[in-house]
């Protein structure tokens, strides 16, 4: 998963699929992990942590962007 710095970067669309993306690969995982397909039980928890990090930035975009309006 990409840097928070690099995460900074991105539009807030592009946010907003990334965290689509990363919530259809949580799903994917605990599945996997449910059925005794997943051998690496650590990439649900990266995920976890990867989704809570695009979470976290877009509602600071969204933030970010109330501040401005009068």
């Amino acid at each position: 998963m990409a840097k928070t710095k690099e995460l900074r970067e991105l539009s807030l669309d592009e946010l907003k699929t990334k965290e689509t993306e990363s919530s259809q690969e949580l799903f994917n995982l605990r599945l996997r992990k449910a059925t005794g397909q997943l051998s690496n039980t650590a990439a649900t928890a990266k995920t976890r942590k990867d989704l809570a990090r695009i979470k976290t930035i877009i509602r600071e975009t969204q933030r970010a962007g109330e501040k401005r309006l009068p």
